[in-house]
Order: C-alpha cells, then sequence, then structure tokens
C-alpha cells in the first residue's frame, strides 16, 4: 500500500491536522508543502465521495511539486471524529468548507476551489457563502444529482449498516457491471471496491439517504468565479449529459473532457490547471487595471 510519501513529489512536507468544524464534527486535513517554494496559490482539495488518497495519488505527484495543498477528508468518511446525530448534506458539507478556509486564512484571489463528484458538488453549493473568494474552481466529475435505483434507495431504507459487509460484494458487482467507465474500467471498478472497503457503514447510509434528495441546478447561478469543469465523456457513474448541463449553466467556465475517469485523475489534470490559472489570473489583473482606470465619482 502507498504511503503518503509515495503520493506527493520529492521533499514534500506533510501534516495531519484534526480539525473541528461544527460542534459534534472534527475532520482531518492532510496538508502538503511543496519543497521550495512558489508563487503559486493554495489549494483546497476535496475529494469524492469515500474517496481516498490513493485514488489521487497521480495527481497529488504532480500537484505537490508546486502547490500547497489541504486535502480533505469529508465527514462521510472513517478518519471523522463524529459526535451524536450529524447531517452529512451536501449544503453541510459546503459549509464544513467555509470553516476550513478560515481556519486556514485562505485570502481572496489567492487560494483555488478543488473538487471531486461529491466535492465539487459541496463546492457549487457552498459558492454563495463565501467570503474569501477563491481565484478559481476546478471542478472534476461534479454531481448535478445523485443517481441510487429505486432498489438501491430500498435497500438502504430498510437494512441496518450491520449488514454492510454481506451486500458489499453486491455492490461492487453493480458499479463494475453497470456504472464504472467505458475504456480503463477495471482500474476504476478497482478504485472504488478500495474505497468501499474503507467506508465506514452507518455514515454510508446516512449519507446516502441525504444525497438521493440533492439537485445543484438551483445554486449554479449563484457561482460567481471562474470554473474549470473537468468531465469523462466515458464516465458512466458522473453522468457526461448532467456534466455539461452544469458547463451551459455556468457564467465563466471551461469545459475539458478527458474522456475516463483514470485520466480525471491523473497528472494530466493538473497540467490543464496551471493553464486555466494562468488565464483566470491574467483576468484578475485586468479587472483591477479595468476598475483603477475608472474615474472616480466622489
Amino acid at each position: 500500500m502507498n504511503t503518503l510519501t509515495d503520493m506527493c513529489a520529492p521533499g514534500t512536507g506533510i501534516r495531519e491536522d484534526l480539525i473541528s468544524v461544527s460542534e459534534n464534527v472534527t475532520l482531518r486535513v492532510f496538508t502538503f508543502t511543496p519543497p521550495e517554494p512558489r508563487n503559486r496559490p493554495a489549494v483546497l482539495f476535496v475529494s469524492g465521495w469515500i474517496s481516498t488518497t490513493s485514488s489521487w495519488q497521480h495527481a497529488l505527484r504532480e500537484m505537490t511539486k508546486d502547490f500547497t495543498v489541504h486535502y480533505v477528508e469529508t465527514r462521510e468518511k472513517a478518519s471523522a471524529e463524529v459526535k451524536g446525530t450529524v447531517d452529512y448534506s451536501v449544503e453541510t458539507i459546503g459549509r464544513d468548507l467555509i470553516t476550513l478556509i478560515k481556519h486556514f486564512q485562505l485570502d481572496s484571489g489567492n487560494y483555488i476551489l478543488f473538487g471531486s463528484s461529491l466535492g465539487a458538488t459541496a463546492i457549487l453549493d457552498c459558492c454563495r457563502f463565501l467570503e474569501s473568494e477563491p481565484l478559481c474552481l476546478v471542478l472534476v466529475g461534479a454531481n448535478a444529482i445523485f443517481q441510487v435505483p429505486w432498489w438501491g434507495m430500498i435497500l438502504v431504507r430498510l437494512y441496518p449498516p450491520a449488514i454492510y459487509l454481506a451486500i458489499k460484494p453486491f455492490i461492487k458487482w453493480y458499479l463494475r457491471t453497470f456504472r464504472v467507465s467505458r475504456g480503463g474500467g477495471a482500474a476504476q471498478a478497482a478504485k472504488y471496491a478500495r474505497n468501499l472497503d474503507m467506508a465506514e457503514p452507518y455514515r454510508l447510509k446516512k449519507a446516502m439517504l441525504a444525497l438521493a434528495k440533492y439537485e445543484v441546478w438551483d445554486r449554479l447561478e449563484e457561482v460567481r468565479f471562474p470554473a474549470l469543469v473537468v468531465g469523462a465523456s466515458g464516465d458512466l457513474l458522473h453522468d457526461p449529459d448532467n456534466i455539461r448541463e452544469i458547463v451551459s449553466r455556468l457564467n465563466d467556465c471551461v469545459y475539458l473532457d478527458l474522456e475516463t475517469n483514470e485520466r480525471t485523475h491523473s497528472a494530466e489534470v493538473v497540467v490543464e490547471l496551471r493553464q486555466f490559472i494562468a488565464t483566470a489570473t491574467k483576468k484578475s489583473s485586468s479587472h483591477v487595471a479595468d476598475a483603477a482606470s475608472k474615474p472616480s465619482n466622489g
């Protein structure tokens, strides 16, 4: 099994923090500091539902060359410390991100919100509440809705978390057979199998019940930041049609189709990120210059 050191550029500093985001929830966050200081915005990295760091090892190895990365393990993951009854909705996860932005003192225009799947959706949802504005968003496989088949919802509602071990092989079979990417599907199926093995059954059930009710459409018009939307036209788990609809409704975005789930989790997405933020930085500088050149009404 790869360690965190294996997932970083050589010489990267690694710190683990447990950060309280509410009275009942403490999240684990890994901060990766590049070996040499660079004039780069920090990245708040929010991975997908039950996703693990190993799913992002190739992207992280490239990203940590020159970005400080705060990698967030969201509240549904086994690493979170949870007391009592807790909400696992998209809206609540988004508010956790706002708390973390304040905790890390991420200044306006000097950080990037990078999210995948549930993480990307939570970013879209929380944009309406942001006080410190990101330079840009990077949204990989954002979910507009969370598709759970009707029989899946019956299983979730009726069966206690204790039998998760018994039904887990069926869940893996369903994902492998019907929902993984066309082309490279074996690698994606293996990744999801590992993630399911590490999932916390009770939180998995509560999160599924919360997420099944969610739709992102009403939140998109409130997103006012440049966004790089990364999709995979062959990835059936993250509906390509829904991602293209998200793109059509966002005010300022670029769409990048990397075709497979494997490529969206590779170093390639970081290369594209660097190019995108160069453009976003130029736009931001241009807007500041235009504002400065306008005559004052005072």
